[in-house]
């Protein structure tokens, strides 16, 4: 049985679901993998807090995925298993800048893909997508403390996640 709803101009069908959370996973793998790297190669007294934060970080995100993994295989899918791209640099604030864009990103695909779960009636998974995004948001405050700018404004999913 198809299960299609709308939201918007757009149908979401189960399959399109997983699709997009196994596209959300990858990300969270990226998350890990970045999270653990940077937080072992930032160096200098500048950055001793934040190296320790980030190890936290990789911890949480690690929790993302398996949230995420649990609810593709709920939907009838196979959790993914490769990471999107993580960025390196040898310049800490390069690394903290490109792991502050990937959090807004992430909260913004969240938050649109809780409008989608809701609308299929998916409501434990717009739940568990709010408390991905309460510590999605919490790195967000912290990345930016740490490169001691504001926390940007919010950002809309890249265009086709919508």
């Amino acid at each position: 049985m198809k299960t299609e709803t709308t939201t918007g101009t757009q149908t979401i069908t189960r399959k399109e679901m997983i699709g997009l959370l196994n596209e959300d996973l990858a990300g969270e793998y990226q998350a890990i993998i970045a999270y653990t790297v940077y937080s072992q190669v930032l160096k200098g007294a500048a950055y001793t807090d934040i190296a320790g934060e980030l190890e936290l970080h990789a911890a949480e995100e690690l929790q993302h995925a398996i949230k995420i993994a649990k609810q593709v295989d709920y939907l009838g899918g196979m959790p993914a298993v490769a990471p999107k791209p993580v960025k390196t640099s040898n310049d800490p604030v390069e690394m903290l800048r490109a792991d502050l864009e990937n959090e807004r990103t992430t909260v913004g695909r969240y938050r649109e893909r809780i409008r989608q779960a809701e609308a299929m009636g998916e409501f434990a998974l717009s739940e568990t997508l709010r408390g991905i995004i309460i510590q999605e948001q919490d790195h967000e405050i912290d990345l930016s403390a740490a490169l001691g700018i504001a926390v940007p404004p919010a950002i809309s999913p890249p265009v086709g996640d919508k």
